[in-house]
């Protein structure tokens, strides 16, 4: 498959570290520091789906095609307010697309593993137009009274369409599973044979061990991903690193020994949108011009799970 357009929404809000400071136990000076992060976009009186459906439109138009195109919608979402019917469902009934959708959940990497699923789907020879949209808002998943998560987080949508071609060069996924290290408890409705008294648990992250999971992990799958094409560091243009913390993508960076230039990011300004920072990011470079024809981009992404990916594609 080949990509050829990309969308983005963000929410009105933005919020400061000084913002933060005002009910929490922090500044920026210890949120700046530790995670390179000064504001991030936060869903206030928006809708999830409108920012997904927003995203989806500029996506569709970027591609120069219509909702009657799209063959498959992929959509990669943690959480939102509908537990049924799935949030592709809802996007497509805004944006006119009528197409079989699927929802998964597979945290930050989401938009990677959509990825991987569509290029399966184009391999079968299934489809023609792939519509990929991750759509998160985990801002509402942390604690506001816990100034080591809230602060990590902004919400937002990104897509991307994609058509038969041979641009993609392929999708590692692995998984280390230890559901202890981020998670969040939400209860179901009650029964009367559940007798269990069980209260909701805000987003819980074990930082350091997360830290080292996500660094560790990253170099390991860009390697490999390096390997299996027959690359050196060198012959990639652009390192697309999920933006869970700018040290984070800092220690990847150095482990692999490669210059800050080949490392955008949107961190400053947005926080961890869980799935939707790749594509968000990538949309932003789409249409700052900042790629050319043939550059080589390494997709990697890391989050609860715990999981990673890493995908490499030709602009």
């Amino acid at each position: 498959m080949k990509l050829i357009g990309t969308g983005s929404a963000l929410p009105r809000k933005v919020v400061t570290n000084d913002d933060l400071s005002r009910f929490l136990d922090t500044s920026d000076d210890w949120i700046y520091p530790r995670t390179g992060i000064k504001t991030r976009h936060i869903i206030s009186d928006e809708r999830l789906e409108d920012l997904a459906a927003e995203a989806v439109r500029k996506a569709l138009e970027n591609a120069g095609v219509s909702p009657g195109d799209i063959d498959l919608l992929i959509c990669s979402n943690v959480v939102n307010e509908y537990l049924t019917p799935g949030l592709g469902c809802i996007i497509s009934a805004a944006t006119g697309i009528t197409c079989p959708s699927m929802d998964i959940n597979c945290a930050c990497p989401g938009f990677i593993y959509a990825m991987d699923i569509a290029e399966n789907y184009f391999l079968a020879g299934r489809v023609r137009n792939v519509l990929i949209v991750c759509a998160e808002e985990p801002t509402r998943m942390a604690s506001w009274e816990d100034r080591s998560t809230c602060v990590l987080f902004g919400d937002g949508a990104g897509a991307a369409v994609f058509t038969r071609g041979d641009n993609y060069k392929g999708t590692i996924l692995r998984a280390q599973p230890d559901p202890s290290k981020i998670w969040q408890y939400r209860p179901l409705g009650a029964t009367p044979f559940d007798t269990r008294v069980v209260s909701g648990v805000p987003l819980q992250m074990h930082g350091r061990e997360v830290f080292r999971f996500a660094v560790t992990a990253a170099v390991q799958d860009i390697n490999a991903m390096l390997q299996r094409n027959g690359m050196g560091m060198e012959d990639v243009d652009y390192f697309m690193i999920h933006q869970a913390n700018l040290r984070i993508v800092e220690g990847i960076r150095e482990r692999i020994n490669a210059p800050a230039y080949k490392f955008p990011s949107n961190i400053r300004d947005h926080g961890n949108s869980s799935s939707a920072s790749c594509p968000i990011l990538l949309d932003e470079c789409n249409r700052a011009g900042l790629f050319k024809s043939g550059d080589r981009l390494m997709f990697s992404a890391f989050g609860a799970g715990l999981q990673s990916a890493v995908a490499l594609l030709e602009w």
